[in-house]
């Protein structure tokens, strides 16, 4: 009887704490589901906020370094050294948009600087060096024809910002249509714009007149940020004046505002090509003078990958 009575007690209370459990899961289901209704409308609110016309400043990029020391380290070439890499990107921005018009303000910064010092070499360098110099700034505005049609005007800055500044450094004003087909993309097409270069040697750096073709897409998709940005010159004078630079980043959140970013630039210019030739020349070698004729434009590229941040 006893034994009966135990096994009575005991699959009563596995029927209840079974029923326990359930009930927990049932009401932390129903919880879910509230919380996932306030959090809708909470993105709901953040995209109204978002589209609300206004001045909106924000920025992402990448920040890394690294430093190292050896000493004794036989094992290796240079058994005493000490290194050190250091990367900043920055991608600010501070945009308006009104009824009747929008106004664009974008800059693109990326500097590095690497050092590897060989304590064993008296002369070698131990200093940071610059390796990424790149620096553009971009205002954009437009008078609002249609919905995504608008009459506007553009100026865009180029140069370097640690070495050679402005030597080259590339300025174009132009005017014509920017089209905004959906949210997040930005087409310019300027088919008047003057190219003003600056540079010390003039024989290979010339301003002309062309076209302005600019194309931008920015996108969050969840964690992860994109944005991709073509800048190309058309010259009406020369081909060998026309040039164009496309950069890609990629940031993803890990934890609030910091994650992992990536950034990959390309660019082709020619002036630039034969101008690097032209500082490595020897008047005195069997090499001919380099000029837009003998020298291969190859295609310009860097990557970037590190810490990323925005706010």
């Amino acid at each position: 009887m006893r034994k009966i009575f135990t096994l009575c007690f005991m699959l009563l209370a596995t029927a209840s704490f079974s029923q326990t459990i359930d009930e927990l899961k049932e009401e932390k289901s129903k919880k879910q589901d509230s919380l996932d209704a306030i959090q809708g409308r909470i993105d709901d609110l953040q995209k109204q906020i978002d589209e609300f016309p206004g001045w909106k400043f924000g920025a992402f990029g990448t920040i890394g370094a690294s430093f190292s020391e050896f000493n004794n380290w036989y094992g290796q070439g240079t058994p005493n050294n000490s290194s050190g890499n250091i990367t900043i990107t920055a991608n600010p921005y501070a945009k308006l948009d009104r009824e009747k018009y929008f106004w664009y303000n974008t800059a693109k910064i990326n500097l590095s600087w690497v050092k590897f010092d060989d304590k064993d070499d008296p002369t070698d360098d131990d200093s940071f060096r610059e390796a990424n110099d790149v620096f553009s700034v971009t205002s954009l505005f437009g008078y609002k024809l249609t919905e995504t049609l608008a009459a506007s005007t553009l100026a865009e800055y180029r140069t370097t910002l640690i070495n050679n500044f402005n030597d080259p450094g590339y300025l174009d004003v132009g005017v014509g249509i920017t089209w905004t087909p959906v949210d997040g993309l930005i087409v310019v097409v300027h088919p008047i714009n003057y190219n003003f270069v600056f540079a010390d040697n003039d024989a290979i750096f010339e301003s002309s007149l062309g076209a302005k073709v600019v194309a931008n897409y920015s996108k969050s998709f969840g964690n992860l940020d994109f944005n991709s940005n073509l800048s190309a010159f058309i010259s009406y004078e020369d081909s060998n004046l026309s040039n164009w630079t496309w950069i890609n980043s990629l940031s993803y959140k890990v934890w609030k505002s910091l994650g992992l970013g990536f950034e990959v630039g390309l660019r082709d210019n020619k002036q630039e090509a034969v101008n690097f030739a032209y500082g490595n020349w020897d008047p005195m070698g069997t090499e001919p003078e380099p000029d837009f004729d003998n020298v291969d434009n190859d295609l310009q590229v860097y990557t970037t990958f590190g810490l990323s941040y925005s706010f």
